[in-house]
């Protein structure tokens, strides 16, 4: 009308529904689909109108809709004038009351859900400093020797941290790491002496003690560690739980998932630390680009030697691999080529990895006598047939020929010793699948730690010998997330009785002695350790990928 007659004029509705009047005030996303899209287009109509509310008996449209007749409607004066109150100025009208949402069906309220902030405690800034575990300990450690001599003039702490100083700055650590994770744990536990129900530590059975939260569990009685009785409990989301995984991997020289789940639970217990393994493991940059790409076979049955019992290294198997390159630590001294003989226990999986300079059979049978004089003698001995190496590279040519021409030297120097020496058929290298797997798992850790560098001769024996450690320390059976699991079965046991470690970790007691020793770091400024500190190992999946 006001567009037909070109007027600007203010329009006023009125409507009897309180509801309806609710409706039109309000935004079409509202409301359910059926009553937006009328809302919307009377909105649309109306616009920059006034909408009101009058009672029914004072809306002429009642009138109508009530029902009237012709005769009745001819003398209607709601019906032809309207409201008395219309006749009246704006300010005089009747003033509507607003509508209560409670008198609304609920099948017309669009129920949405609205997403919020969450408020999350950034954790300290601490935590964010290095990227290191070992360095973020040492500043902690010097902020604390800097307080103590502070405090006490007359006896001053200088010279290196000691064993004690970077115990006490781990302790630190871990109480401000689980303070700002379980708050609402270490409150109830020091109160109470046990969480709730509801809580989500309260399958480990959580003990308070010195001020840290550590597994409960029932291994109490059992002749163990302390540390791995009751491992300290830390928070997967939080950023010091992540450098203690980073730091784990890179001392078992670039472990995979398994093995390092089971070394970070010897001291400590994150809360699914098998999807944070996988994680540090995937996230690796050297890991990453020297990943295997591995092809499952059908295996056949397992040889008569594999399954009869017998002592460790009683029956072994050995192969070659090489050439590696090592220099002496003169200067401008010229690399030199070397090679690596590994010999597999077929019971035990256990590994003696030994050094040799060439591919003579006097190299071989002096490796041989050495393996004997550490490992005790074999009465069996089985080694790759030479015509697999046909086709390999020019080095490894030599190892073929060495086979052939000097194979009655080999065995007629094995059959001295009272030691038989099998050959595998040619061309199956899957005879020799075993030390076939321990070559690559030895060089899972090879690539990984030493890369495009060349090292000395005293440092690649010894990074041999501590792969050798990480071998051995390989777990034989699955590991479970049962803290009250003892420990797993390993290589290691066979011939010491108990995890066969790299280097020992100081820990403390749960009472507040303290154990072991904190290791130094091995290695040269500008390189990747050859090896700090090492702890043993987890459930195995696949060997390659330990």
């Amino acid at each position: 009308m006001s567009a037909s007659l070109r007027i600007s004029a203010k329009c006023f509705f009125w409507t009897d529904s309180t509801i309806v009047k609710c409706w039109l005030s309000s935004p079409p996303s509202r409301w359910q689909m059926f009553v937006a899209n009328r809302v919307s287009e009377i909105q649309h109509l109306t616009k920059n109108g006034v909408w009101n509310h009058v009672v029914g008996t004072e809306n002429p449209a009642d009138v109508l809709s009530r029902g009237a007749t012709p005769e009745k409607l001819q003398h209607h004066e709601l019906w032809w004038r309207g409201p008395d109150w219309l006749k009246l100025s704006y300010n005089a009208w009747p003033k509507t009351a607003s509508t209560d949402e409670t008198e609304f069906e609920r099948t017309l309220l669009e129920e949405a859900t609205v997403a919020g902030p969450a408020q999350v405690d950034s954790p300290n800034e601490i935590f964010l400093m290095k990227s290191s575990f070992t360095a973020l300990v040492d500043i902690v450690a010097f902020c604390r020797r800097f307080s103590f001599n502070c405090k006490n003039r007359n006896s001053h702490r200088i010279g290196c941290l000691t064993v004690t100083e970077r115990d006490e700055a781990l302790r630190v650590l871990v109480k401000l790491a689980q303070k700002e994770s379980f708050p609402q744990d270490i409150a109830a536990v020091d109160y109470t002496g046990e969480v709730k129900n509801t809580f989500k530590l309260k399958s480990l059975r959580p003990q308070l003690v010195n001020g840290i939260l550590v597994v409960g569990g029932r291994l109490e009685n059992a002749p163990i560690a302390v540390g791995r009785k009751h491992p300290i409990i830390l928070n997967n989301h939080h950023p010091f739980t992540l450098l203690i995984v980073n730091h784990y991997h890179l001392v078992m020289l670039h472990a995979g998932p398994q093995l390092l789940t089971a070394c970070v639970r010897e001291k400590f217990w994150p809360l699914c630390l098998r999807n944070l393994a996988r994680k540090v493991v995937h996230s690796c940059v050297r890991c990453f680009r020297i990943k295997p790409r591995v092809m499952e076979q059908v295996m056949a049955d397992l040889p008569t030697e594999r399954v009869s019992p017998a002592p460790p290294f009683a029956r072994v198997g050995v192969d070659y691999c090489g050439p590696f390159r090592y220099r002496f630590p003169i200067r401008n001294s010229a690399p030199r080529i070397c090679y690596v003989v590994i010999f597999v226990c077929l019971v035990t999986k256990a590994c003696h990895i030994d050094m040799v300079q060439d591919l003579t059979t006097d190299g071989f049978i002096a490796a041989l006598r050495r393996m004997i004089g550490r490992r005790g003698q074999p009465e069996l001995i089985l080694c790759d047939n030479a015509t697999n190496f046909v086709g390999a590279k020019r080095e490894l040519d030599n190892l073929r020929k060495m086979f052939n021409s000097q194979r009655a030297a080999l065995t007629e120097a094995a059959a001295k010793n009272s030691i038989e020496m099998k050959f595998i058929p040619p061309r199956a290298p899957n005879f020799g699948g075993l030390w076939e797997a321990a070559v690559k798992s030895m060089k899972y850790h090879l690539k990984r730690v030493v890369g495009s560098e060349i090292y000395t001769y005293d440092e690649f024996y010894t990074l041999l010998t501590q792969i050798e450690a990480c071998l051995k320390s390989r777990p034989l059976t699955p590991q479970r997330d049962d803290p009250a699991d003892l420990e797993v079965l390993s290589p290691g046991h066979f011939f010491y009785l108990n995890r066969h470690l790299i280097i020992s970790e100081k820990m403390f007691y749960h009472d507040g002695k303290e154990f072991n020793a904190t290791c130094k770091q091995f290695g040269r400024s500008g390189r990747q350790p050859i090896c700090p500190t090492c702890k043993t190992v987890s459930s195995g999946q696949n060997s390659s990928q330990i």
